[in-house]
């Protein structure tokens, strides 16, 4: 927990300097007691919050460096060694020396700020994950930024505005990605990027892109020794000095961290599970196997709908920008076990998946690109005319099969992973009302999305997809999603297998000990067999769903929070009235948890509004 807040070109006392950084502050640390930072420059403010051992600053014959997180040096040009309390001076010292390259020797989980007066120019600079966001926005030869947008907004500088095409984006990638913001004006640096702010100009660039190796021809038992080397130095790393327990859902990645962290320790690790009383949801069983497996101490608690009633509207609050990932409420009540244990932090496993191959839609999609392997007369002669002039319903069930699997694969990537969105099923007309869609451009994210998906350097299907999903389901959703729940908790997060190490190892490995036909995860899996449970190599991924469509439909009180707002809404000229009422009314009773996904982040939006 913690961030970064301040700014550049401001003719300011330092006590008018100091009483709105102060101001600023507050919504950072508004639930949660730390150390504050501030430096102080001619015309410049920075503030550096969080707990003391993430909170790092040294100031220096007109140059200011505010460090925050967990931050390591990997290998300096300079050769010396480091005291790791006064990282920053060191930070300093060969920022002097080599400027932006420096961000190249870094790793860790950190925000970077640099505020040289001398050459009047500042920058800015996040994680190669993008774990922790940091925002920004010019204003009349200013630049406001900070990794709160509430903070930004209270700086007189700057008059936020709603910005239609953020609510467009919310709607339908459930979050907004970045580098977009929901406010005019304000942007986010996106994972291994930095920004320039001289002479009133602002450049970003990336100081590291993935960097795919993937004809490595190492052995298996060479990288299995070195995994399970990464992961041991991994989960060291991110524990450091504090009272550490592990998220814990019994799937592949929870359950190595717990094991691992076990074993670094030397003593039963902390873990936490998260249950629900509710068919094909509950998967606490895995949780047990592996806590029984690694002799753990296990706690769990069961998620009810009271609880979801409860916590939405301060997890909507505890957002700084709409978020519509229903995961944040396990992710906090798991975080409050740990809490009230007294622990300090909590290890995540995300990542996981989207490093090794572990998502079900890698082997879809690999099965889809099968397709292209057909001669191109057999398939735009023969096979998409006739299932263009079929009906798919009226087929007998093993044509059907066929007339699907043409239909998806013909499709080409990335927009053929977006053929189940609920947006785009409904249609934008049918849930946007006609005034709003005349600000917006319904195009901006297929073309973000092929952004994105195209500027990966592989021209493999699996890399391209695990890179597309750095950004978007890691950076952009599970990320963001944990870390705000931990907030709300009061507890710190680390994420030991997005490492910068094991990122790096990962993008060595051949794409086919990622995903292997139809197998996820092989390499991974094959590696940890001696590690983990029978049962967890081989379940199915689940996590920390929430049964939220199922409980809305039985539960009075859950039900009533989520048609209060959505009628209240409807004054906001967004969406449609009669395509909430649908929803409500038909929509929901036909696939509770399809639609009440839409339902879901629908009311989110709203509860956010009410928040501000």
């Amino acid at each position: 927990m913690g961030g970064i807040c301040g700014w550049t070109g401001c003719d300011m006392t330092v006590i008018e300097r100091r009483t709105l950084l102060e101001k600023m502050i507050k919504p950072i640390v508004q639930h949660d007691s730390r150390s504050v930072q501030m430096l102080f420059g001619k015309k410049s403010a920075l503030a550096v919050i969080g707990q003391p051992n993430n909170v790092h600053t040294c100031q220096n014959q007109g140059v200011i460096v505010g460090l925050w997180g967990q931050i390591r040096f990997l290998n300096t040009q300079s050769g010396q060694d480091y005291d790791p309390q006064d990282i920053a001076k060191f930070f300093l010292e060969n920022w002097l020396v080599r400027g932006e390259k420096i961000l190249t020797e870094i790793a860790g989980e950190f925000t970077v700020c640099v505020l040289d007066e001398n050459k009047n120019r500042l920058i800015l600079a996040v994680d190669r994950m993008g774990t922790r966001s940091l925002a920004y926005q010019t204003s009349g030869g200013h630049l406001i930024f900070s990794s709160s947008l509430d903070a930004i907004i209270r700086h007189p500088h700057t008059k936020p505005e709603i910005d239609a095409q953020s609510m467009f984006n919310y709607v339908y990638f459930h979050m907004i990605p970045s580098p977009g913001t929901i406010y005019k004006n304000q942007r986010r640096l996106s994972p291994g990027e930095y920004l320039t702010f001289q002479n009133n100009e602002i450049k970003t660039d990336k100081y590291w892109r993935p960097n795919f190796n993937e004809v490595n021809g190492r052995s298996f038992e060479e990288l299995k020794f070195e995994l399970h080397a990464l992961l041991r130095s991994s989960v060291r790393d991110a524990t450091g000095s504090e009272t550490v327990g592990a998220f814990l859902s019994g799937g592949t990645d929870s359950s190595t961290i717990a094991g691992i962290l076990s074993e670094v320790t030397g003593e039963p690790a902390s873990t936490y599970s998260i249950g629900f009383e509710a068919s094909g949801y509950d998967e606490m069983e895995y949780a047990r196997i592996a806590a029984r497996h690694f002799s753990t101490r296990h706690h769990e608690y069961y998620v009810t709908p009271d609880d979801v009633v409860t916590a939405i509207p301060q997890v909507a609050a505890i957002f700084d920008q709409p978020f519509g990932n229903a995961s944040a409420i396990p992710a906090f009540y798991c975080a409050r076990m740990a809490k009230e244990d007294g622990l300090s932090r909590i290890l995540g496993g995300d990542g996981g998946d989207e490093l090794f191959g572990g998502n079900e839609r890698y082997v879809k999609q690999y099965l889809f690109s099968l397709y292209e392997y057909l001669p191109s007369f057999l398939r735009e002669k023969i096979l998409e005319p006739w299932a263009k002039s079929v009906s798919g319903k009226q087929l007998p069930p093993i044509l059907r099969k066929s007339y699907r699997y043409i239909e998806q694969a013909a499709i080409p990537m990335p927009a053929r992973m977006d053929t189940y969105n609920l947006l785009i099923r409904h249609g934008f007309a049918s849930v946007f009302t006609a005034e709003f869609l005349a600000h917006v451009d319904t195009t901006f994210p297929e073309s973000l999305n092929n952004e994105i998906y195209h500027q990966a350097h592989t021209k493999n299907l699996i890399n391209r997809m695990l890179a597309y999903d750095w950004k978007f389901t890691l950076a952009d959703n599970d990320l963001p999603k944990v870390v705000k729940a931990c907030e709300l908790a009061q507890i710190d997060v680390a994420f030991p297998l997005i490492s910068d190490e094991m990122v790096a190892f990962s993008s060595q490995l051949r794409p086919n000990y990622k995903v292997k036909g139809t197998k996820l995860r092989y390499f991974f899996k094959e590696a940890l067999k001696d590690f983990l449970p029978h049962e967890i190599i081989v379940k199915q991924k689940h996590g920390f769903g929430l049964p939220f469509g199922v409980w809305l439909q039985a539960h009075p009180q859950l039900k009533a929070l989520a048609a209060d707002s959505l009628t209240d809404l409807k004054s906001r000229n967004l969406i449609r009235a009669d395509f909430i009422d649908k929803l409500l009314e038909q929509h929901l009773n036909e696939h509770a948890g399809y639609h009440g996904t839409m339902i879901w982040i629908l009311m989110m939006l709203e509860q956010w509004h009410k928040s501000r």
